[in-house]
């Protein structure tokens, strides 16, 4: 008998050791993460024996961040709830070379940075986390002082910079690579295994894939799916005007940076009373489905920055942002410090070392917390998106998936707002997880979804109880915990008197 109740047991646990088939061999879905920017020489310093360059008064050199310092602080980016970690370049690069562009070993990681056991190491530890470490790769330049531009026969490796690069920051250091020449296509597919395979690598961000020869990317991305089908594959966007949409349908390619929502969604959200229509017509005019939804960029002033200057405070304008970064289509990317939060009129005062001892806890704590709805409701990542109604500056965004419908609403105004929403079961009532609302029926089907100025909410449908539990249940705990804690009290007491 025993024997048969251990073989039940273990049936019973089998299904939980296993990993279903279809799940293994599905490609990884961008949307389900939430992607971290760190550029790393203005992170964090872990290692301060690997300080040969820095100059903090200097903007334009080392600063000192490292390999180490990420590894410090994964604990801390774990709690808000950041899933994919995307690197600067550190591949070994030319002196003063912070930014990873002027690279002059592609197999090596730069002094500055630390070593590749640090790398490893840093993959090991993100993995024991749940999560991803994904590497910037620039496939179109290497620095001026490389090795290979003196080999003669390498003369073909290289084309001149005809200026189409000019919005590049750091080009004028640079050699273009002729992605045209099989050699380089060659070399550049064994840099990217190498790094996949001597590391553990998660992805690469492909820096100005817009600025790649399209069937070079496609052949190299291409190359990499092969190899590695759960393997991330994103595309950084030099040129806002670019048609990000080519890159996801003519390469391997998974998600692009959508820099066409970039100045819609800063514009939107650093000026209270400015309507959110203009970021639902954006997404009806542009396939951005597969976009990486950012407001904040090492080379542009930063969100926090706009929003002052529109005196607005950081604190509102961030969890309005943030609201719609984590749950409209696509995926969000979030750039370091925007969590403390951290301000900069553009570059270099945008790449700053993060000042991890001024963070706003009320910030930390509502990131934390639109992070959780994300992962937990799978509406938010992979739904279909429609806008349910708007009033002012505020809207109400709808996200169904697989029968599970999510409310988003967002009141940017300078005033209070309500907006009717139909088309949900009778029974039914919406309940909020950020701030307890609660919506219900009118008797018309009709619910009235309304907020004051300058905040968000987010709706789940559950059936109408006609009690705010959320709200009751806590008060009714402490009752009942003052209840029992007086009948104890005078049972003691009883046997006191009874004992005398």
């Amino acid at each position: 008998m025993k024997r048969l109740i251990i073989i039940i047991a273990v049936l019973a646990l089998f299904p939980c050791l296993t990993v279903p088939v279809s799940a293994a061999g599905e490609e990884a879905n961008t949307d389900s993460e939430i992607f971290y920017d760190i550029l790393v020489d203005r992170f964090n310093n872990g290692d301060s024996s690997l300080d040969k360059q820095v100059d903090l008064e200097d903007p334009l050199t080392y600063h000192g961040g490292d390999i180490q310092g990420i590894i410090d602080k994964l604990d801390h980016l774990k709690e808000f709830g950041y899933t994919t970690l995307i690197l600067s370049p550190i591949m070994q690069n030319a002196s003063g070379g912070y930014h990873g562009y002027w690279i002059e070993d592609f197999y090596q990681v730069d002094e500055q940075f630390g070593t590749m056991d640090d790398l490893k190491k840093l993959v090991e530890e993100a993995h024991n986390r749940d999560m991803k470490i994904v590497l910037e790769f620039a496939t179109n330049y290497a620095s001026q002082t490389h090795a290979m531009t003196e080999d003669p026969a390498k003369s073909d490796w290289f084309e001149e910079n005809d200026g189409s690069e000019a919005s590049f920051r750091w080009a004028d250091e640079t050699v273009m690579l002729n992605q045209e020449n099989p050699e380089v296509q060659q070399f550049l597919k064994d840099v990217a295994d190498y790094w996949i395979e001597e590391a553990g690598i998660d992805g690469y961000r492909f820096h100005a894939a817009d600025q790649a020869d399209t069937e070079f990317l496609n052949d190299l991305t291409a190359h990499i799916r092969d190899n590695n089908p759960n393997f991330y594959m994103l595309g950084g966007i030099l040129n806002e005007e670019s048609n990000s949409g080519d890159l996801i349908e003519n390469t391997s390619i998974q998600a692009v940076e959508n820099s066409e929502l970039f100045d819609p969604m800063t514009n939107v959200f650093a000026e209270a009373g400015t309507p959110l229509t203009e970021l639902h017509e954006e997404h009806q005019q542009n396939d951005i489905q597969k976009g990486l939804n950012y407001v904040d960029t090492p080379y542009t002033e930063r969100f926090t920055q706009k929003a002052l200057e529109n005196g607005r405070t950081p604190l509102t304008t961030w969890k309005l942002a943030l609201t719609y970064l984590y749950t409209a289509p696509g995926a969000p990317l979030i750039y370091q410090g925007s969590e403390i939060p951290m301000g900069g009129a553009g570059f270099p005062e945008s790449q700053k070392l993060v000042q991890w001892n001024s963070a706003d806890e009320e910030l930390e704590k509502f990131t934390n917390r639109i992070a959780s709805l994300r992962t937990e409701f799978p509406a938010l990542q992979y739904g279909d998106y429609e806008l349910a109604g708007s009033s002012g500056a505020m809207s109400v965004f709808k996200r169904s998936y697989e029968g599970e419908s999510v409310y988003i609403a967002i009141n940017n105004d300078t005033e209070s707002q309500v907006i009717q929403v139909d088309n949900i079961d009778a029974g039914k009532q919406l309940d909020g997880l950020l701030g307890d609302n609660i919506a219900r029926d009118n008797g018309d089907g009709k619910f009235n979804i309304g907020l004051p100025r300058e905040s968000v909410e987010v709706y789940v449908i559950e059936p109408d109880t006609g009690i705010n539990w959320v709200v009751v249940a806590p008060i009714a705990g402490i009752f009942l915990l003052f209840v029992a804690g007086v009948i104890y009290l005078s049972r003691k007491q009883k046997r006191r008197e009874a004992d005398a």
